[in-house]
């Protein structure tokens, strides 16, 4: 009975989604769901096998846009980070921009970004940019904030520098927050990709998706957004055993 209990325990996630599939797979074999709203998990998964090959072509552009996007938004969020905390008056500049990029809605900003920058990949890598900066910067800042004071101060009795008290103590303690933020940021890269994708473009899952809809193909948008959704949680895992690896000290203890 422990052992139930405990392999129950542990697996629940994999239990709840498992059930939520069958109760969605047996109430479309009885017609409760209309097939033009609602595709079974079955034809959802057979439009994923019928159309393979498309959906690896669109998922390689989407995750190339998505990766670019984070990597130029993990440098730049570092970047700022480390000056706003360095100058206050340029944290009190900076932030409120910040704050300003998060309140305008994904979905407005695209298109002019298309406008500006033209149909290829550029408009998308500076959305998914924008995307994700904000949280990696707001969690490195906490990290920073709540650095070991006393240490600190012992550093400047010794007549550290500014960058020797940085590098020393305010990042190594940012970087468990840091990976806080990546990952937030990491699944909105992907959300961002496929949202600019909608608004122009020529590949790419947004650009599928938007395709399979017009055809009233639901089968196979409904497949799309699983797809999307497997790849967020599948480079959350990825960032997960990144941090592991590298903040090995956090996880001392834990069971693998």
């Amino acid at each position: 009975m422990k052992k139930l209990k405990s392999l129950i325990n542990s697996h629940i996630s994999f239990i709840t989604i498992l059930l939520i599939i069958i109760i969605w797979q047996i109430a479309g074999f009885l017609n409760l769901l209309p097939k033009y709203i609602i595709p079974t998990p079955i034809e959802i998964v057979k439009a994923f096998i019928q159309n393979f090959d498309s959906f690896l072509f669109h998922s390689k552009v989407t995750m190339i846009e998505a990766i670019i996007g984070l990597i130029y938004g993990i440098i730049i969020a570092c970047f700022l980070a480390i000056i706003m905390d360095t100058f206050k008056i340029l944290n009190k500049a900076i932030y409120p921009l910040l704050i300003i990029t998060q309140t305008i809605p994904t979905i407005a900003i695209a298109p002019i970004l298309v406008l500006w920058l033209g149909y290829d990949m550029t408009p998308k890598i500076v959305l998914i940019v924008l995307t994700t900066t904000f949280p990696i910067v707001i969690s490195i800042l906490d990290g920073f904030k709540n650095a070991d004071k006393d240490a600190i101060c012992l550093l400047k009795l010794m007549s550290a520098s500014k960058m020797q008290i940085m590098w020393h103590i305010k990042i190594p303690n940012a970087l468990s927050y840091f990976y806080a933020g990546l990952r937030v940021s990491v699944s909105y890269a992907f959300v961002a990709a496929v949202v600019s994708e909608w608004l122009g473009g020529f590949e790419g899952l947004g650009v599928y998706m938007i395709r399979t809809k017009k055809l009233f193909q639901y089968d196979t948008m409904f497949a799309i957004i699983i797809l999307i959704s497997v790849i967020s949680l599948a480079s959350m895992k990825l960032v997960k055993i990144s941090e592991k690896k590298v903040l090995k000290w956090k996880y001392i203890g834990e069971k693998k």
